[in-house]
């Protein structure tokens, strides 16, 4: 096996394929798909690794792009494949770091699963360039972004999901392992986000489980004035007060303070948030999504300094799957109750997306009325959803989404209870005391449903959406 200590070089070559056919696109997909541009290097070749169950493996590593004139960005990628047949379809992820690509991959989990039904995976590096030893060349990709705000020079916009698309160009490109199928992609934080933008751009991708990651473009991300005014003014009279880096930022860290620093100014900012928001947001390509039958679960934190607009995304976007961990998030390390630690939503998901089965649960819906001193919630699910249970959280006066209030103030420990079954089939209720003086509660349910696939049963959970009701 090659050496790993420079396959990530940034390397000088002699021609530029990118030419995007819109000044608005982010990817060109031509140069993305182009098999014959990735300058692939053998690290090590096909050959079988044995374990609980064989599989055939490969890693090389590839030529995403080049970044600018004689600045290439490569990468490693390993394929893990059945031993015997090609694999139809794989499963994606980039949550990976150098060193396991010097050695052989043992699989686990899901993952043996999948390749017993002839799935296969691709492995790749999605993590800051300074993680594998290119911290230069991650310095000089944000410098010029910042100077130009040319999405090209961003690794969270271009670089980390086009990663992941052209580790897919390469998997599709060994076609005596690899036949088209589906590709799921699934992993948290960057590992999250970086898929979601691949997912809404490449049509060969088919479904993404997402944790810690933005799914939707509330005001805050598309620099909306009026939205920012309001949050300052409540962050000024906030005592507790700490200003966070990730908080307010349209899709991963701001950047918003260096930008206007190098010459930019709010304009600037807000007319890129708003250009390349259909590209990079999940909530603006829900019917295309649809159409291509995508599959999609987000995780993303009830306290996430990332995921930090649950309140706007839940009343604009009831229909997005998602699944609440209570008091979860970047940092967090609360524990859910003990029912809920058993939750294995993602195996779940995989499974069903690959191979069919029992679906999981879809979205439910949430109707309230007041009555005197008390709040009166019904969930509503589909017919024949098969849900099991139902429980509630609330908090009272939550700071609003994107203050450091809102990542800091956790859901009281005794402020849930379980749902009971309502009188129509499909249905949970319960009732809420309201706490004198309150202004605004904050509540959301979590629902079981247990997956049954052969003799193995996989305890799911899916939320209703995030509500605030004002008191007041």
């Amino acid at each position: 096996m090659k050496q790993l200590t420079l396959i990530l070089i940034v390397l000088l070559i002699p021609f530029r394929v990118f030419s995007s056919s819109s000044q608005d696109s982010i990817f060109d997909m031509d140069e993305i798909r182009d098999a014959s541009t990735l300058k692939s290097e053998i690290l090590q070749d096909w050959h079988i690794v044995n374990g609980l169950v064989s599989t055939r493996q490969k890693s090389i590593t590839i030529s995403v792009g080049e970044l600018w004139p004689g600045r290439d960005l490569r990468i490693p990628v390993r394929f893990i494949v059945p031993v015997n047949g090609k694999a139809k379809g794989f499963h994606l992820t980039g949550g990976h770091n150098l060193k396991q690509f010097e050695s052989d991959t043992a699989i686990r989990g899901v993952d043996i699963e999948l390749i017993k039904g002839g799935i296969g995976l691709v492995h790749t590096i999605v993590q800051e360039p300074r993680t594998y030893g290119e911290g230069d060349l991650g310095k000089q990709m944000r410098d010029r972004f910042i100077d130009t705000l040319e999405t090209r020079y961003s690794i969270q916009y271009w670089g980390w999901p086009a990663i992941l698309m052209r580790a897919t160009t390469a998997a599709y490109a060994e076609s005596h392992y690899f036949e088209r199928g589906k590709i799921a992609l699934s992993g948290g934080s960057k590992n999250g986000a970086s898929p979601a933008v691949a997912i809404i751009v490449d049509t060969r991708l088919s479904a993404l489980h997402a944790s810690v990651s933005p799914p939707w473009e509330s005001p805050l991300r598309l620099c909306d004035p009026q939205a920012w005014e309001a949050l300052n003014t409540y962050n000024q009279n906030d005592p507790d007060f700490k200003p966070h880096n990730f908080l307010g930022g349209t899709f991963g860290p701001s950047y918003t303070k260096e930008a206007i620093a190098a010459g930019h100014n709010w304009e600037n900012i807000r007319k890129l948030a708003n250009r390349i928001s259909d590209q990079i947001f999940i909530s603006r390509n829900l019917t295309q999504l649809a159409n291509r039958n995508v599959d999609l679960l987000f995780h993303p934190g009830t306290h996430d300094m990332v995921a930090y607009d649950l309140f706007w995304g839940g009343s604009h976007y009831p229909q997005i799957p998602t699944y609440l961990r209570i008091n979860s998030g970047h940092g967090k390390k609360h524990r859910p109750d003990s029912a809920e630690l058993k939750e294995q939503n993602l195996t779940a998901f995989l499974l069903n997306h690959f191979f069919g089965g029992e679906p999981l649960l879809e979205s439910p819906k949430v109707s309230y009325h007041r009555d005197n001193n008390a709040i009166n919630i019904t969930v509503t699910f589909e017919p024949d959803s098969h849900e099991e249970s139902g429980r509630i959280w609330w908090m009272y006066d939550r700071g609003p989404d994107g203050s450091s209030a809102y990542i800091r103030e956790l859901f009281p420990e005794k402020q849930w209870k379980d749902m009971e079954p309502g009188q129509q089939p499909a249905t949970w209720t319960t009732q809420i005391e309201i706490e004198s003086g309150a202004t605004h509660i904050d509540f959301f349910t979590n629902h079981l449903k247990t997956i049954h696939r052969e003799s193995n049963t996989y305890p799911t959970y899916i939320s209703s959406p995030y509500n605030r009701i004002n008191l007041k």
